[in-house]
């Protein structure tokens, strides 16, 4: 419904002929109640019409637009096709993440991250180079490539505590990605009372949730899952066959309930095996525990874990390095 003082010139309304609009050419008022319009139909003919207050409900204002016009907001277009792009940048970029953070990755980080990790989907994955290699720096782009690709909101760093401002500082000044270090004014002070549920990049210290099991009961609230859980220094997380027994440690329970609250799961360490394949199989079982299920026996359990696991040493790391050079 519109009201006749709104019918101007060059307006379109509909409401004056059957399943159509007309265009208005000119308007004549007599009094304050009733106008005289001259319209264009669609077809181009011309009609007038007498109107009155009572013909009002029956009226309405049609926002017309010209088909394949070019007379949108200019600045907007653009804004938007930029965000397009800007979302779709890894479909043209395999390297995106490497283009768009203030690093320059090393032949062995860049395999490690786009031939090892980032055609696994999910990932389960152990990534043990040898002290030096730049984990970290690997880690931070498989997180940016995984939000590039949108792939990744939530994800959850667990490190030792001596290292979780070092993991701050380097997702923040390499790659830009604004991590929060878990504390316990935070848990205290979480609206909902679960802060996982509110905060979606996290990093926390291992033994802080090895040992709390309050922590650990709100990691497994039903509605608290990740899309990328990363470990540094996983080697800690272990278990230890003595005769018969098996001496499960709490770093070792946190990371099979780790395992199970996130969709890819990344392993980090220089020190992926103490000597003992009894202890590795245990250790690797947190990656996939259907297939390192029961002991460990000779001849029975698989020993290639390459689809799992990449190990590069120092003297490879070096060879690459002076290849470069």
């Amino acid at each position: 419904m519109i009201r006749l003082e709104e019918i101007q010139p060059k307006a379109a309304i509909s409401g004056i002929i059957p399943n159509g609009h007309i265009t208005i050419v000119s308007v004549q008022w007599y009094g304050s109640e009733a106008m005289e319009i001259t319209y264009k139909t669609p077809d181009g003919k011309l009609a007038n019409e007498l109107l009155y207050r009572h013909d009002e409900p029956r009226l309405e204002l049609v926002e017309k637009g010209r088909p394949w016009s070019f007379d949108g907001d200019g600045a907007m277009f653009r804004l938007a096709s930029e965000a397009r792009r800007i979302r779709l940048a890894y479909l043209f970029d395999p390297l995106l993440a490497i283009h768009t953070s203030i690093v320059e990755p090393l032949p062995h980080q860049i395999t490690a991250v786009y031939e090892s990790m980032l055609p696994r989907q999910p990932l389960r994955y152990l990534l043990a180079d040898d002290p030096g290699a730049g984990k970290t720096i690997m880690a931070g782009l498989l997180i940016k490539e995984l939000i590039a690709r949108g792939d990744l909101q939530r994800c959850l760093i667990v490190c030792p505590g001596s290292l979780a401002e070092q993991w701050q500082d380097e997702l923040w000044s390499r790659f830009h990605i604004p991590f929060e270090i878990l504390t316990n004014d935070k848990l205290e002070a979480a609206r909902t009372g679960n802060w996982f549920m509110e905060t979606d990049l996290v990093i926390d210290r291992l033994d802080k949730l090895a040992r709390n099991e309050d922590v650990q009961l709100k990691l497994q609230a039903p509605d608290c899952r990740w899309d990328l859980v990363v470990c540094d220094e996983a080697h800690k997380m272990s278990a230890t066959v003595f005769g018969g027994d098996t001496k499960y440690t709490k770093r070792y329970r946190l990371g099979q309930l780790l395992s199970t609250v996130t969709r890819h799961f990344l392993l980090m360490t220089a020190t992926p095996h103490n000597g003992k394949e009894t202890d590795f199989q245990l250790f690797m079982a947190l990656l996939d525990g259907d297939r390192f299920e029961g002991r460990f026996r000779d001849g029975v359990h698989v020993q290639d874990v390459s689809d799992l696991m990449r190990r590069m040493v120092k003297e490879n790391l070096l060879r690459d390095l002076q290849i470069i050079k």
